[in-house]
């Protein structure tokens, strides 16, 4: 391979709803790139891109796979990114590292909930996108459909660059309004005539013209004087108006395609090298990758993807990690495209390889020259949508199971795995259910193991509602030196002004603080503790035995073992014995003390509550809301977006287990959702009975 400079670097995401043929395109991409010789099929099990076992048996990618061609002088690097929401972490990672972005459409299909889902994607992470009409070659391919479906979704940004002339079964022929050319394929391998435009396709492409110029002048002030004035731009100034109108994302250029014939696939690179901003980094600085994808390959071990940064990247030199101080050695350094790797010497700023055996190649670390103390911002993962409790069915295999999801883990990111003390569970998080099994089916296939997927136990919270007082004395007595220890205190709600004036055995009472500790609890809410005891009942030693007893038993609250939170505690009085009183007395007493009061003060169980934004078809919404409501979420305001309908509620955790999937069954797999923790909130009375008996019995036959 070549050495390319920053200047001949292009890097571009392929991005869409699942079957709209992101792989075929890029099949043929590489194709016309001179990477591979034969394009594969994803019905044949031989493509680049799809190269793991279970994107073979399922005919769609779970992956997504850094590619390349070498297109007129050009490196265009590919990043092939899986098309079902459920894989978007593969996106996110190449929104890191690509300049520009390609969104495959269907031309059967049009705009459909995952184009929008990854327009969505695209537009928070500021990529400029080319829209790709794909499959125009389909039996139901219909141009002006599309046109409409684009125009409805995108709004004025869709800039018409092409238009199909027989789109349908014989499609092999579109005018190009950009170059004003007829392009007529003559066979399936991208063989392709220039013509003139035909006659009657001439008007057509007179009126497409006069629009795209008139849209090219309005993305650059200095060309629309000029297009006042003249009337016209010459062909230079309508593609410097354009390209500030695409890297600025107010133009969506839109091309025809046929990546399963190649029609179009060499127009399109050629405008990606013409068009498409080149990587911003320097050659001149000093050099930095940045690691945007780990893999594990069976005769390879741990890979390390990256992109170069800044500088020039080369073997045989060492780079640190300022933000650890590790230091690393590239032995060899690789160009990729799937499983192709070949070695390079090295990698200018902006260009795409891969390392390796690094000792910490991880995703999102940052390499670079010894001294220059370079870090880049890491990858944002969207949060995880599907959550279950995971064991290893024989419990031998625990550790065996630890190990393995580690490695999913590094592979890929977005899958979470997190031992929970509070729930006592490991819980596997995800995308949605569709991620969730791809990590079961590589754990059965991959690493041998039968493990059990189930509903995860719910953080619930514990606080109270009202004021009450309890004492607890401890006494043990048992050969020699005994302990003994007694506390009183009162305890009420964390909330609003501090109030020390309360009504004590049916007198009203004022508490003096003598010492206080506010204590911000680390699964949320606090413990105010204040010490109010007067003519030294208690010494003021024991004060944190006492204080360590209530914080003991906050974190296995009295109601259903979950963690307590937002309570206020007075010890404001009590009792020792000059002999027998112990740090582990107080310990003790002030544990069952605090227990005691705040089975009186009114206890509330709290459960977490979360955001949900429901994007679906307008079609599905009676059906959506319906499902919310009875799930016990509150609905808030409705909006629209694109043409799909947006819902928003608020939902108590405890009824989104497997939620993704319900809504996918209900809206025929047309709507999608995300979900974001708001706040806790008590549970209705039926529900807190029915936790308190659940757990009255779990406690019952633990004994």
């Amino acid at each position: 391979m070549k050495e390319y400079s920053t200047k001949d670097i292009r890097n571009v995401v392929l991005i869409g709803s699942t079957k709209s043929g992101k792989t075929t395109l890029a099949e043929a991409m590489l194709y016309e790139g001179k990477v591979i010789d034969r394009r594969g099929t994803v019905e044949d099990k031989n493509t680049v891109s799809d190269y793991e076992e279970i994107e073979k048996i399922n005919q769609r990618s779970v992956y997504a796979v850094p590619l390349y061609a070498e297109f007129a002088g050009t490196k265009i690097n590919i990043i092939d990114a899986p098309g079902a929401d459920d894989f978007c972490g593969g996106a996110f990672s190449a929104f890191r590292v690509c300049e520009n972005g390609l969104l495959v459409i269907n031309a059967q299909q049009g705009v459909e909930v995952g184009t929008e889902i990854f327009h969505r994607y695209a537009a928070k992470a500021k990529l400029p996108l080319i829209l790709v009409v794909n499959q125009l070659d389909s039996e139901k391919a219909d141009w002006d459909v599309i046109q409409h479906s684009l125009k409805e979704t995108f709004g004025a940004k869709p800039v018409f660059i092409q238009f199909p002339v027989n789109p349908g079964t014989a499609f092999d022929s579109f005018v190009d309004v950009l170059t004003m050319k007829y392009y007529h394929y003559k066979d399936q391998n991208g063989t392709r005539e220039e013509m003139d435009i035909p006659a009657e396709y001439a008007a057509q492409a007179e009126e497409m013209h006069a629009e795209l110029v008139e849209k090219a002048a309005e993305y650059d002030e200095a060309l629309m004087e000029k297009y006042f004035e003249a009337g016209d731009l010459s062909a230079e100034e309508i593609v410097k108006g354009l390209a500030a109108g695409y890297t600025s994302g107010q133009a969506y250029p839109v091309f025809c395609t046929s990546a399963k014939k190649d029609v179009g696939i060499k127009r399109l690179l050629e405008f990606i090298k013409d068009m498409a901003p080149a990587p911003s980094g320097k050659e001149s600085d000093p050099a930095s990758l940045f690691i945007y994808k780990s893999d594990v390959e069976q005769h390879l071990g741990e890979v390390s993807f990256f992109k170069v940064m800044s500088g020039i990247v080369t073997t045989g030199v060492d780079y640190e990690d300022a933000a650890t101080g590790n230091k690393e050695r590239f032995s060899a350094i690789y160009a990729v495209a799937g499983q192709k790797k070949e070695a390079v010497t090295k990698l200018h700023a902006g260009d795409f390889g891969c390392v390796v055996k690094l000792k910490n190649g991880k995703v999102n670390v940052t390499l670079s020259a010894i001294g220059s103390g370079l870090v880049y911002d890491k990858i944002e993962y969207p949060a995880s949508k599907y959550r279950c409790a995971i064991k290893a069915k024989n419990q031998t295999d625990e550790q065996k199971l630890g190990d393995a999801l580690k490695k999913i883990s590094f592979q890929d990111p977005t899958v979470v795995v997190e031992y929970s003390k509070e729930l006592r569970q490991t819980i596997l998080s995800g995308n949605g259910e569709q991620h969730i099994n791809i990590v079961k089916w590589r754990l059965n296939n991959e690493f041998g193991l039968e493990i059990e997927l189930f509903a995860p136990k719910v953080p619930y919270r514990e606080t109270i509602t009202k004021v009450a007082t309890a004492q607890y004395r401890h006494k043990k007595q048992s050969g020699g030196a005994g302990q003994f220890g007694e506390v009183h205190l009162l305890v009420c709600p964390a909330e609003g002004e501090l109030n020390t004036k309360f009504k004590i055995d049916g007198k009203d009472t004022q508490l003096n603080i003598k010492t206080q500790d506010i204590t911000e609890l680390e699964w949320g809410g606090k413990l105010e503790f204040y010490n109010c005891v007067v003519g030294g009942a208690i010494d003021l030693g024991f004060m944190p035995a006492i204080l360590k007893g209530i914080k003991e038993k906050m974190s296995e609250g009295p109601l259903t073992g979950s963690y307590a939170r937002d309570i206020r505690v007075f010890v404001y009085d009590g009792k020792m014995h000059p002999v027998d009183s112990k740090e582990i007395a107080f310990i003790i007493a002030g544990r069952n003390a605090f227990k005691e009061a705040f089975r009186l003060a009114g206890p509330k169980i709290l459960e977490p509550i979360y955001n949900v934004e429901v994007l679906t078809p307008a079609e599905y919404q009676g059906a959506c809301m319906s499902d919310l409501q009875n799930r016990r979420g509150i609905l808030g305001d409705l909006g629209a977006d694109g043409g799909f309908s947006v819902l928003r509620a608020r939902v108590p955790l405890a009824e989104l287990y497997r939620y993704s999937t319900t809504l996918s069954s209900i809206t025929s797999g047309s709507a999608t959702f995300t979900m974001e923790f708001a706040d806790y909130q008590p549970v209705p009375g039926d529900v807190q009975t029915k936790l308190l008996a659940d757990y009255a019995a779990q406690e019952k036959d633990e004994d």
